[in-house]
């Protein structure tokens, strides 16, 4: 829960837990009697289970949950963070209902297949079968069937229809003309017999029983909504194994004393010890040690990544190497983790403009459906048919309208396919976010940071003859570590990458706005500008000088190096493209996005870039506040925009693009002003975060397609008798599990 600013107001928004739902027109119910409440806006989410409920700030909270109980169904308000994980009663109280739901589906196992078994096959009906039929279904069609009735007569109390009462008239209307017959028709004569049929044909309506419509339909339903639930808790498993991702206790470091404290004891700036094998308590900035530090669990990256002092690290992450020592810069809700599941929850809560329709749909369907059955049975009485062909039909259309499948379409696409971007580094704020990644024709690539690295980077090692490569970077590199400078700091990296440990400096000295001067191992070392060689009497020789003009003339940073009175070689320095780039504009071609490279350098650099890349189409020299400006004059021409960027100056261009993707190594206000968050900070992940919004787009519309399709084929059957109430319920409960079915297969997504 949280407040906010909105306008000029301020308001408060809670996430409500709901309980006793079993259709799409149940949320519907509740969200309607939230948004009547003044200045209250709500969304619920059958399939998350959840109401997320927008209030002025102040607003009685406990009203809004007083508000869903009148309603006929439970609510809680979020269970405070400090909340304690075991001991007592701690289990999930969806676990709890789902266990419940199985004991009810196994006892109507047990007693209907009997039940029906016996109705099916005449030669099996022994004297007195019908009434020892009875003794089997009547637990089934009552205590099994029991959260039907109940949540039937709870909503006719209120005036409402939903699926359960759907299924509660069609099981009693079942069980209930089994018992006239029996009691007071012929079926409970010794010696009844009758056959089983899957087409209704004229009989005697007194001298016929359905108790196996009741428990058949009874356990197809359960088992349908049992599949349902399980599948439900395993497509927000993603979620749930994000939240518990982080460490759940810190050595903290006190006076150069460790403790070991619950990890919410930590505060910013407080120093905690990561030894190897342990995760990382929070986000942070490493004052102590190097590692390598794993953190595919947040960004899907297999690779662990090198960390130094100076290098910020994040919670949930895993030291793989060496001892560190981080300092807190966010705990709690402030770290990357909190807010990746913040994303993640949001975008399985919100509702896509066709799951609008869809739900619309479901709310006036029950009350349709149970006109149809009514019309269908005055249908057969007319024409002529015995009362128990009329009451099959009407039976069977009850059954086989259940909207089950219609509710569950778009939000189990969503928890899975949102669930699963989260496991691969890729944050999709909303499902309207869908929509757009459809429609994208054009991709705008910020260059610094997004196609490049963003930082400076040794690309070349030019040694003059005579001089080895090893002793150039060596040398160089030592009187570059100690320099604070972008570019001495990039070839000191590069030198230590490359030849390992550097040696210390016996003097340095800075010259101002020309380079770094000093003795290592004995050498009078010059680095820097060519100007500040000439200082010393040192020239380049001219191929290093034709090489020198050649890398410059591409847009690089060249680095003279000198010592003992001799010109040894130039260094190469630049922002340098990421190496996945190339591959990336690739998959962004095959889906046939046009790619545009948009950067403030100067044209021969974006050329050089775009080249290496294979962008055909550059944008150069724009000033930060024109990118947006950008943005708008590609609409205007008609294109589709998404784009991609990393820093401040990007951000209202993603604000102003069709669709934004933020790199997740970028700035806070670019991932707030993006649609997409790609906490990886690599370019395959936009290629990949498109694909994975297209095929949950795409899954949405085939669940749908399959709901509508299946309830519009399926009534006219069941109303002309074609379609047996037991199949009816199987079908039904079919249609759930092919839906969530079909949304699981999200979970095998790949990079």
């Amino acid at each position: 829960m949280g407040t906010t600013a909105r306008a000029d107001e301020q308001v408060t928004t809670v996430d409500l837990e709901i309980g006793g739902m079993t259709c799409a027109s149940c949320a519907m119910r509740i969200e309607k009697k939230l948004n009547r409440l003044e200045g209250v806006t709500a969304s619920v989410n059958y399939a998350t289970e959840k109401a997320k409920v927008t209030a002025p700030a102040g607003y009685d909270l406990d009203a809004l949950v007083a508000e869903v109980e009148k309603t006929g169904y439970t609510a809680a308000l979020p269970a405070p963070p400090e909340a304690p994980a075991d001991g007592g009663d701690a289990a999930d109280p969806r676990d709890r209902e789902l266990a419940a739901l199985r004991d009810r589906l196994i006892t109507s196992v047990v007693l209907s297949v009997p039940v029906i078994a016996l109705a099916m096959v005449p030669a099996w009906q022994f004297t007195y079968w019908q009434w020892a039929s009875l003794a089997l279904a009547a637990p089934v069609a009552l205590w099994a069937a029991w959260p039907f009735h109940h949540a039937a007569w709870t909503n006719l109390r209120h005036g409402a229809a939903t699926m359960d009462t759907l299924v509660s008239l069609g099981v009693l209307a079942g069980f209930g003309w089994s018992l006239y017959a029996l009691f007071f028709g012929t079926a409970g004569e010794p010696g009844m017999t009758h056959g089983f049929e899957l087409t209704v044909a004229p009989s005697d309506g007194a001298a016929n029983i359905y108790l196996e419509v009741a428990t058949g339909v009874t356990m197809f339903v359960l088992a349908g909504r049992y599949f349902e639930k399980r599948s439900k808790r395993r497509a927000g498993a993603a979620l749930r194994a994000l939240l518990e991702l982080g460490a759940k206790d810190v050595a903290l470091l006190r006076d150069g004393t460790e403790t070991r404290v619950p990890v919410e004891s930590l505060g910013v700036g407080d120093e905690f010890v990561v030894r190897p094998g342990e995760k990382v308590a929070t986000d942070g900035v490493v004052v102590a040690g190097s590692s390598a530090i794993d953190a595919s669990l947040l960004t899907g990256e297999s690779v662990p990544v090198e960390v130094g002092v100076g290098d910020t690290v994040a919670g949930a992450t895993v030291n793989s190497g060496g001892r560190l020592v981080v300092r807190a810069t966010e705990v709690g809700s402030g770290t990357q983790l909190a807010r990746i599941a913040r994303l993640v929850e949001d975008a399985q809560s919100g509702k896509a403009e066709i799951q609008r329709l869809a739900d619309r749909v479901s709310g006036i369907f029950v009350p349709v459906v149970i006109a149809v059955a009514v019309a269908t049975l005055a249908f057969w009485l007319g024409a002529g048919f015995p009362a128990a062909a009329g009451l099959t039909a009407a039976v069977a259309v009850l059954i086989i309208a259940c909207p089950c499948a219609l509710g569950l379409a778009t939000p189990t696409a969503l928890l899975v396919g949102t669930g699963r971007g989260a496991q691969l580094g890729i944050l999709i704020k909303g499902p309207e976010v869908l929509e757009s990644t459809r429609k994208v024709d054009t991709v705008v690539l910020d260059k610094t940071g997004t196609v490049t690295t963003g930082r400076m980077t040794l690309l070349e090692a030019v040694p003059a003859d005579g001089t080895t490569r090893e002793e150039l970077l060596r040398l160089a590199g030592a009187l570059e570590d100690a320099s604070e400078h972008p570019v001495a700091q990039a070839v000191a990296k590069g030198a230590t990458q490359e030849v390992g440990d550097l040696p210390v400096p016996e003097s340095f000295e800075s010259v101002q706005g020309k380079g770094v001067q000093g003795v290592v191992d004995g050498h009078a070392v010059v680095v820097g500008r060519e100007s500040l060689l000439a200082d010393w009497s040192l020239h380049l020789p001219a191929d290093l000088a034709a090489g020198k003009a050649r890398a410059e003339g591409e847009g690089r940073t060249v680095v003279a190096v000198g010592w003992d009175g001799q010109a040894r070689g130039i260094l190469v320095v630049a922002d340098a493209v990421r190496p996945t780039s190339a591959d990336a504009v690739g998959q962004l071609v095959a889906l046939g996005l046009t790619p545009v490279l948009l950067t403030g350098d100067n044209r021969v650099v974006a050329a050089q870039v775009a080249a290496a890349v294979g962008i055909t189409e550059v944008i150069a020299e724009v000033m930060p506040q024109d990118k947006a400006d950008v943005v708008a004059r590609l609409q205007a021409e008609g294109r589709v925009v998404a784009m991609v960027g990393d820093g401040v100056n990007d951000a209202p261009a993603l604000a102003q693009a069709d669709l934004g993707l933020a790199m997740g190594t970028g700035t806070d206000a670019a991932i707030e002003a993006a649609d997409i968050t790609l906490v990886r900070g690599d370019l395959v992940s936009a290629a990949d975060a498109i694909r994975l919004s297209r095929r949950t787009l795409g899954t949405i519309r085939t669940n749908l397609f399959w709901a509508f399709g299946y309830n519009v084929a399926a009534i006219p059957l069941a109303a002309l008798g074609l379609l047996n109430p037991m199949l009816a319920g199987a079908a039904m409960a079919f249609s759930s599990v092919f839906v969530v079915g079909n949304s699981l297969r999200l979970r095998t997504f790949r990079r």
